[in-house]
């Protein structure tokens, strides 16, 4: 059996835009590491484009807001530098099966929420689809945890690390 994700060369692409509902509510961020050149709203206070090279841009302290690149070896490299980070919110495929989810994430992030239906994600021509699989939203540090709990995004939520979550003690 193939277990390499499916190739749909309609959406095999790393320009695809996050819809504005989910900013909103998840937001507001400071740094978009991997934000689009033109892109149809704001994500963040402050975007980086891939010709600045948000792998290599100082994040500062400030909340991120993570939508990287699916294509490898990028999604991995942006998800360790968030785990470093440890404060954000990333949006990222379905697929905890894979090395990325079982040695970055969980281990280091305070919790996720299995979306319950597939993004529509934005196209730079307009259009909207969806990958092949679902996507989960990630959170590492506890105010991040605490936005994603209260979202009312549907889903089912999930604490990671309990010792990474918002504690109101």
């Amino acid at each position: 059996m193939d277990t390499r994700q499916q190739k749909n060369k309609s959406v095999s692409s790393d320009e695809w835009y996050t819809p504005q509902w989910i900013i909103e509510r998840l937001g507001p961020f400071d740094l978009d590491p991997c934000s689009p050149i033109s892109r149809p709203f704001d994500t963040a206070s402050v975007h980086v484009t891939k010709e600045q090279d948000g792998l290599q841009y100082d994040w500062g302290t400030g909340r991120v807001w993570l939508n990287p690149p699916y294509s490898r070896p990028l999604i991995e490299e942006f998800v360790k530098k968030m785990a470093e980070h440890d404060n954000g919110i990333a949006l990222l495929v379905n697929r905890q099966d894979n090395v990325m989810w079982q040695e970055v994430i969980f281990p280091t992030a305070a919790s996720m929420l299995f979306m319950r239906h597939r993004v529509k994600f934005i196209h730079p021509e307009g259009k909207k689809s969806s990958p092949f699989t679902g996507s989960c939203l990630v959170a590492w540090g506890g105010y991040n945890d605490l936005v994603l709990s209260h979202s009312r995004i549907e889903g089912k939520y999930v604490v990671l690390n309990q010792d990474k979550t918002f504690s109101y003690e």
